[in-house]
């Protein structure tokens, strides 16, 4: 007996316990949910990946002199937790985003835990297509809100 096979047999069960659902495991009002404390250096390390150095995010006294009285974290630094959520939970791996909108509601602060969560509303059966309610909260309060569609693999 060849050795591959059992090699392969692991292989795929590896990565059977990696996939997340496929479409039709999916059912209306199912939700995942992702939650990270923000810290200065999240939000450092977010500048120099995206290089959005806007002094809002990094400069103390700068922000002081803001609306905010203090410096924020990056919008998209949120929304990116909502990624998290469909790249890992739900759908989860090998799923692909295929468009989101998002609204922000309220600045994130040093120091906050956010809550990103996503519920699916629609499920488009010709086309494999999740549509999600994406949310993230602070202290149960949104401070991002949107929508997302997702390509969701199937069996």
């Amino acid at each position: 007996m060849d050795m591959w096979f059992p090699l392969m047999d692991e292989t795929k069960k590896t990565f059977d316990k990696l996939h997340g659902y496929y479409f039709e495991d999916l059912e209306l009002g199912m939700w995942g949910l992702f939650s990270k404390t923000i810290s200065e250096a999240h939000i450092l390390a977010y500048a120099g990946v995206s290089g959005d150095t806007n002094p809002l995010h990094l400069d103390k006294n700068f922000g002081s002199h803001t609306i905010f009285k203090s410096c924020v974290a990056h919008g998209m630094l949120a929304a990116g937790l909502i990624s998290t959520v469909i790249g890992t939970k739900l759908p989860g791996p090998e799923s692909i985003y295929l468009s989101q909108s998002l609204r922000f509601k309220a600045p994130v602060f040093i120091g906050d835990t956010i809550v990103a969560t996503v519920k699916i509303t629609k499920l488009i059966l010709l086309k494999k297509i999740a549509e999600l309610k994406t949310t993230c909260s602070v202290r149960e309060k949104a401070v991002l809100c949107g929508e997302a569609k997702v390509l969701v693999p199937s069996k």
